[in-house]
Order: C-alpha cells, then sequence, then structure tokens
C-alpha cells in the first residue's frame, strides 16, 4: 500500500538539515491539475517544517478541475519522499527545492480530485490482489527555436534523425539535461535523437508506478527549464509539425508479486514467455482501450499522431515484434526474467501520468478479474490490411478525434471507476469545451481549400 501519511522523524530532519547545508531559501510545494500541468505554492523555508506537519493551505478553485468557489479551501502535504533542491536555482539568497505534495481536503480526507491520489487507489487495489505495478514511460519531445519575434515556432534548430550523433547545440543540451535529471533525482538510462528532425527522447529507470509518475511530471519541468535556459522550447505536443512523425509516450508495464518480488507476467515456458497473469492483463487493455484513450491522448492534437504511416499505434492488437499494433511485449530473454513486460504504444506525453497509469492498471486489472481470453498477436504490417481484413480479424481501431473519445469514455464504467466520480466529471466537462471550441474553429487549411473554391 501506498502511504500518505507524515514522513518519520528522521526523514524529517535529514530533509530539513539538508536544507540548512545547502542554505535552502525557498520550498516550491508541487502538484498537478486534472490535465497534468505542474502547480506550485513557494513558500519560505522558514515555514517548510510547519509545512510538513500540518500541510499549507491554498486555493483549490482556481486550480482546473479541482473544485467549485463555494468548496475551495483545501491544504498540501509534501511527500519528502519526493524532495529534491532544483540544480538551476541554486544562488546566494535564491536556492530553492521542490518537493511533490498530497491534496488534502479541508475534513483531513485525500482529495479525489488529485490525480496522484487516484493512481495510489488504484495501486492499493492492485497490491490487495498481491501484485506491485511497474511502469517505464518513455517521453519523445521536440526542441524548437523561437522566430524572430520571439514567437514560438515550429522551426526545428537541427536537421538529424534517429540515433544519429548530431554535432548541433541539442546534443550538448541534451546532455545538459541528464545532468539535471540525475541532480534532481531521475536516473536516466539513455539519450538519443529521434526519427524526426528536431525530436529527442530520454529514457528513465523502471520504477513503481507512483514513482514512475512523479519522475515523468518532474522530468518534463526539468527539460522545458533547462531548454529555456538555452533559448529553446522543448515541447511535450503529441504532433507539432504536419507530415512527420509526432511524439508518444510508449509505456513498459509490468507487475510483481508482492511476496516474492517475482515477476508476474514472466512465464519461460510459455510460447510468449507470458505468465497467464500476464495475457488477462494484456486482454483488459485491449478490451478497453477505446475506453481510455481519452485519457491517455488527452488533446484535440493528440488525434493527428494517432493515424496510420507514422509509426503510432491506431489497430487495437498485440503483438511480439510488430510496432503498429497497439500492446508490443518485447522479446523476452530466458534467464531475465525479470525483464517481461508489456509496451502500451498509445499514450502521448500531454497526458496527466497519474491519471494514465491509473486507468491502464484498472483496465489489466478487469482483465485479470474477469480472466479474459488474450487473442492470438498480429505481427503483419496492419497498415497494409484493408477494411474487410480488419473486420475479418475483428481488429477495431482507436478513435479518431477527441471527441469520439470522449464519447466511448462516457460507456467505460470501469475506467470512469479508475477516475473516480470527481475527477471523470470534471476531465469530462473541460474535454468537452475544449473540443466544442475546436469544432467551431476556422483552421487556415479550410480557408486556402475552400475559399476560392466555393
Amino acid at each position: 500500500m501506498v502511504s500518505i501519511e507524515t514522513a518519520d522523524e528522521a526523514l524529517v530532519r535529514e530533509v530539513l538539515d539538508k536544507c540548512e547545508t545547502e542554505k535552502v531559501r525557498f520550498v516550491n510545494l508541487q502538484f498537478t491539475d486534472i490535465l497534468g500541468v505542474v502547480k506550485s505554492v513557494t513558500i519560505p523555508v522558514q515555514q517548510f517544517e510547519g509545512s510538513i506537519r500540518h500541510g499549507t493551505w491554498f486555493d483549490g478553485s482556481s486550480i482546473e478541475g479541482f473544485a467549485r468557489i463555494a468548496e475551495s479551501d483545501m491544504y498540501l502535504k509534501p511527500d519528502l519522499s519526493t524532495f529534491a533542491i532544483i540544480p538551476w536555482e541554486i544562488g546566494d539568497d535564491s536556492t530553492t527545492a521542490r518537493v511533490i505534495c498530497w491534496v488534502f481536503s479541508p475534513n483531513g480526507e485525500p482529495f479525489p480530485g488529485d490525480p496522484r491520489y487516484v493512481l495510489k487507489r488504484a495501486i492499493d487495489e492492485a497490491a490487495s490482489l498481491g501484485y506491485g505495478y511497474f511502469t517505464g514511460p518513455e517521453l519523445e519531445f521536440f526542441l524548437f527555436t523561437p522566430d524572430q519575434e520571439g514567437r514560438i515556432a515550429p522551426l526545428p534548430h537541427d536537421r538529424a534523425s534517429y540515433f544519429d550523433l548530431s554535432t548541433d547545440l541539442a546534443y550538448n543540451v541534451r546532455k545538459e539535461m541528464v545532468n539535471s535529471l540525475h541532480a534532481i533525482g531521475i536516473e536516466v538510462e539513455a539519450s538519443h535523437h529521434e526519427v524526426a528532425v528536431g525530436q529527442h527522447e530520454i529514457d528513465f529507470r523502471y520504477l513503481q508506478a507512483l514513482r514512475s509518475a512523479d519522475q515523468a511530471v518532474k522530468f518534463k519541468f526539468t527539460l522545458k527549464a533547462v531548454a529555456q535556459k538555452h533559448g529553446l522550447h522543448a515541447t511535450f505536443m503529441p504532433k507539432p509539425i504536419f507530415g512527420i512523425n509526432g511524439s508518444g509516450m510508449h509505456t513498459h508495464q509490468s507487475f510483481s508479486y508482492l511476496e516474492s518480488g517475482k515477476n508476474a507476467f514472466a512465464d519461460p515456458s510459455d510460447e510468449y514467455g507470458l505468465s497467464t497473469v500476464a495475457k488477462h492483463f494484456i486482454a483488459g487493455q485491449l478490451a478497453h482501450a477505446r475506453g481510455m484513450s481519452a485519457i491517455l491522448a488527452p488533446t484535440v492534437n493528440s488525434y493527428k499522431r494517432l493515424v496510420p504511416g507514422y509509426e503510432a499505434p491506431v489497430y487495437i492488437s498485440w503483438a511480439r515484434v510488430n510496432r503498429s499494433a497497439l500492446i508490443r511485449v518485447p522479446k523476452t530473454i530466458t534467464n531475465r526474467p525479470e525483464a517481461t513486460r508489456a509496451e502500451l504504444r498509445c499514450p502521448d506525453p500531454s497526458c496527466n501520468p497519474y491519471l494514465a497509469f491509473a486507468v491502464m492498471l484498472a483496465a489489466g486489472l478487469d482483465g485479470i478479474k474477469k480472466q479474459m481470453p488474450l487473442a492470438e498477436p498480429v505481427e503483419e504490417n496492419l497498415y497494409h490490411f484493408d477494411e474487410s481484413e480488419l473486420q475479418r480479424r475483428s481488429i477495431s481501431t482507436l478513435p479518431a478525434t477527441l471527441g469520439e473519445a470522449l464519447e466511448e469514455l462516457k460507456k467505460d464504467e470501469v475506467i470512469q471507476a479508475a477516475l473516480g466520480e470527481h475527477v471523470y466529471e470534471r476531465f469530462i466537462e473541460a474535454k468537452r469545451l475544449e473540443w466544442d471550441d475546436f469544432r467551431r474553429y476556422v483552421s487556415q487549411w479550410e480557408l486556402d481549400r475552400y475559399l476560392e473554391v466555393y
């Protein structure tokens, strides 16, 4: 079970001593709104111990999806296991640390609209069945340069491609990003240039899902700060440029048995190296793929990425080596069963990782509880299938638009329950407004296409 109680006294003293030793002057109390945007309340370090012991009050009505004006009061309690000094904010009188917080209602109960708490509930359900949930998200991003007016424009500053050893500014910026990530507590495993010009990926260590989601939030926050320092803009927008690959957040997943610590997805005697638990888990995610799409790909722009031809998954199927499938099971190594995992390829980095992991876990657990059978893998390139072949094999597709994804979410009670009534209702409300606004907007493409013709 994940604890949200006040940290033990030894950890409190350790963190406060570090603040004194490192001459910390301010502490950013951070959390996310339901859309995954990082929010922060900054306090002088002298107030930090009081915040640890009693919380820091703030107005929740100002936060997207949190509370109405009449129910606005809530408070933050720091999770000291996430404490770190911000490496680019170290100075004589301005050294600043940050810590991720739990959000509480005035009655002292965890706030049901806190995305981190939503994930905690899902993790606790898995724990009650004897499983620990581990994730490893791979966040792709673009580095852009501002135009002459200082506006952010889709003008990639390099011309490299997948795994190229580029000699431009990005090569050194990526190294500084890695150093900053290490300094803030993220263990980086690799960094490289991605397929599209201006596109990059930095991978960090596979972790228990709550810590992994924390790292994903810190990751985006850190990369944007380092890029800005170099006059660049790091964007996690799913499809910023027409005609080239978009950015995904492929997420590797596995279960461990809480008693033994062994990988619950591994079965070396199976043809695919997968245990029965893993097969039911994958079947559950396939069954709920359309219902959880609005959470995993939550913007209008997300569905410009989820189209055939750009390595993004569209078809709801699984495979071993086929990267056009929604879920891929990387080849297992006989003497390394702990590496057995399932990679979900449809999430993108605009999602809230707490909510994304929560619904992914809920979908997999539903497959386990209902013992859903797993269909045979589809190893052919699905982009080459015509409509009749897809129908013959009963292969459906992800929603084509945010509007369609919201309608699918409204039908999926398992995903709604994972979010909880508060988050579900606020999320639908916010995203319906976004979709309606988009539908009313007249784009330049429409003007170019129709204005003179009609």
